[in-house]
């Protein structure tokens, strides 16, 4: 009775492997390189829809990295195909598909470091905080005053 049929179990896995994406990430990108550089090379798989050149907050120049989206989720593999390993500016791009990013902790900034930041919401209540301050001000709120 709680037998899926193989057909529908491969059709549901298949779209989990797929997802259909029409933006690449381009990885490995002088700073110096503008999103009008980058439009120019990409619009000769298809028409891009958008270019988006990340910048530093403290620096306000660009990361060194940039996200392309097409019009046609097609051009995307022939994106990846042909200008993953090519040379623009001196540098060889990386390009592969980009991926959704993933959740924000509670914080905001999810670890800083990267990776699992060890925040989890299974983890046991911490203690409260010592109270701060000097011992004499701990032995004054002991005796009332």
């Amino acid at each position: 009775m709680g037998r899926i049929a193989p057909a529908a179990r491969s059709g549901a896995s298949r779209s989990k492997e797929l997802p259909i994406s029409s933006r690449v990430f381009v990885g490995n990108l002088q700073y110096e390189t503008s999103s009008e550089e980058l439009e120019k090379l990409f619009s000769q798989v298809g028409q891009v829809v958008e270019v988006f050149l990340p910048v530093d907050r403290m620096t306000e120049r660009p990361r060194g990295f940039a996200f392309v989206e097409f019009s046609d989720p097609s051009a995307v593999a022939e994106a990846i195909n042909r200008f993953d390993g090519t040379e623009l500016g001196g540098r060889m791009l990386q390009v592969s598909e980009a991926r959704e990013r993933a959740p924000r902790g509670p914080y905001g900034g999810g670890g800083g470091g990267g990776g699992d930041s060890g925040w989890s919401d299974d983890r046991p209540p911490r203690k409260p905080a010592r109270p701060k301050g000097s011992r004499r001000g701990v032995r004054a709120r002991k005796r009332g005053f």
